[in-house]
């Protein structure tokens, strides 16, 4: 009757640290894996286990040796199940927290959004990328090199319908064009609405491997959206994208890591009311 209360009495300030800390670390793995595919391997997981635990307790050898053998070599079967969440978490945590806003952003950030305007009301398709934390230099390779300054006329050029780059995207990095026409993995996201096209698709695989700001302008619907994280916020006009792009490179103090709380979206694509 007493050992609780023994024990919650000799309990040390740092044993309530080290909850909290493991509290939060489990809390973020939630986030971070929901609405992708690493939940329905997890449940998978989870009913082998509970599997195991029923032919054990019944007695089925054969069964019992099979999934024991498979659970002796568990950890490496998530490694390589999760070998892109497990490098998505290790890339996150080697940025910055926060990230500078210079004036030449905010100018970057205006140019991009009279682009995205301008071909939206035209149905004119695009896909660009702002390069925060994560290096991009692996999908600039697979583009054509730019070198220009950023400008609403040159993003509208590049993505005008008789440009031989128009399908690929722009990747914008220190307030440059850096290359256009790169090509990104597609998401293998299994909550990935069937209606989305190459470009949406390209623009959740990229923002699933890097923090980079995607924003993508439909062809069919004019519609603008931002790819974060592996999830979209969609149906942005010019004053919604502007705050968005501005939340995610300023600095202020006290303001917590993107990461850590990201837009209120679903990974298929609509935002949460």
């Amino acid at each position: 009757m007493n050992n609780p209360w023994l024990i919650f009495l000799n309990i040390r300030w740092q044993d309530i640290i080290d909850i909290l800390v493991v509290a939060f670390i489990i809390y973020q793995v939630f986030i971070f894996i929901k609405g992708t595919r690493a939940v329905q391997i997890l449940i998978g997981l989870s009913v082998i286990f509970v599997a195991f635990l029923i032919a054990r307790k019944v007695e089925l050898l054969t069964v019992n040796w099979l999934l024991s053998n498979f659970l002796s070599s568990v950890i490496l079967v998530v490694i390589i199940l999760f070998k892109t969440e497990i490098r998505r978490v290790l890339a996150q945590v080697g940025r910055s927290p926060f990230v500078r806003t210079p004036a030449e952003t905010l100018q970057t950030i205006e140019e991009v959004i009279k682009a995205c305007i301008y071909l939206s009301s035209r149905l004119t398709g695009a896909l660009i990328v702002l390069e925060r934390q994560t290096g991009l230099n692996d999908y600039v390779k697979t583009g054509t090199p730019i070198d220009g300054r950023v400008s609403w006329e040159l993003l509208v050029t590049i993505f005008h319908a008789q440009s031989p780059i128009h399908d690929g995207a722009v990747i914008i990095q220190n307030s440059k064009v850096t290359a256009a026409g790169c090509y990104f993995p597609l998401s293998r996201s299994t909550k990935v609405s069937k209606s989305y096209g190459s470009r949406h698709r390209a623009a959740l695989g990229l923002s699933e491997e890097a923090d980079a700001a995607v924003v993508v302008v439909s062809e069919e619907t004019g519609r603008i959206s931002v790819a974060i994280n592996g999830r979209f916020t969609r149906g942005l006009d010019s004053t919604t994208l502007k705050r968005v792009l501005q939340t995610l490179f300023e600095k202020e103090k006290g303001r917590r890591a993107y990461w850590l709380f990201g837009p209120r979206t679903s990974s298929a694509g609509k935002t949460k009311k």
